[in-house]
């Protein structure tokens, strides 16, 4: 790299630029933060686990015809990506209602939808991520109508794979969030992380609500053991 200089910070990672601009390099961080960051603290070898776990969905991904952002993974803690202009949407996909679809919903925990829910939410902390209804997306133009019927058809595709692939690990995937940027032809990729930062993952072999809990909601609902639930995720990720 003959360009180092840092790009951006955010919550969890730090880009830097390199020689290409076309490509820039993440380093994932161990801060966790939730509540719109009003919460802080720090999770022992996160950057590692996050970036490693997600360097090998990516690849996977890409692999099963999803293009990604990836490029490589040149240390453990750090993901060379094609360098995008992230939409400011940020996309869940749910399987099981969990968090605030049973706070506004009044859902009981662990109900099993009868089809993935899709939401759209604005990337936006100042105003607490509000849900986007159709017309708001379009009124706000936030995305393209091709986009966004591009970003709900890549979400589900991208749910059943990893599904599937949760499965394979013995966990149960609630629910995840996805960001998507455009690169310099405006092609639209997956973009960030797919990690137990931004997936809600139950082991399958515990009954007990919050023993089952292997993600971020350790840290945001003070349960312990965020450490050794995000280590047994990697574990079980490498074994695939």
């Amino acid at each position: 790299m003959s360009d180092n200089s840092k790009l951006y910070e955010g919550k969890a990672k730090i880009l830097y630029r390199t020689g290409d601009p076309e490509i820039l390099l993440a380093d994932f961080k161990d801060d966790a933060t939730a509540f719109n960051a009003q919460k802080r603290g720090s999770i022992q070898n996160k950057g590692i686990i996050n970036c490693s776990i997600s360097s090998k969905l990516f690849e996977q991904l890409e692999a099963n015809g999803i293009k990604t952002h990836y490029i490589d993974s040149p240390a453990p803690n750090q993901m060379r990506v094609k360098a995008v202009k992230i939409l400011p949407i940020e996309v869940v996909v749910r399987n099981i209602a969990a968090g605030s679809l049973c706070q506004q919903t009044g859902l009981t925990l662990g109900t099993v939808l009868a089809k993935p829910l899709v939401e759209f939410y604005y990337k936006n902390d100042e105003l607490g991520d509000p849900l986007l209804t159709p017309d708001r997306l379009q009124l706000m133009k936030l995305a393209t109508e091709e986009q966004v019927d591009s970003i709900t058809h890549l979400a589900l595709k991208i749910n059943k794979f990893l599904q599937g692939f949760w499965q394979q690990c013995n966990i149960t995937l609630v629910d995840f969030k996805l960001e998507f940027g455009l690169d310099s032809q405006q092609q639209l990729l997956l973009a960030d992380e797919i990690s137990p930062d931004t997936c809600r993952l139950w082991d399958i072999a515990q009954d007990d609500p919050n023993l089952r809990v292997m993600d971020k909601d350790r840290f945001r609902r003070d349960l312990g053991n965020i450490e050794n639930a995000y280590q047994e995720v990697l574990q079980r990720v490498l074994k695939v």
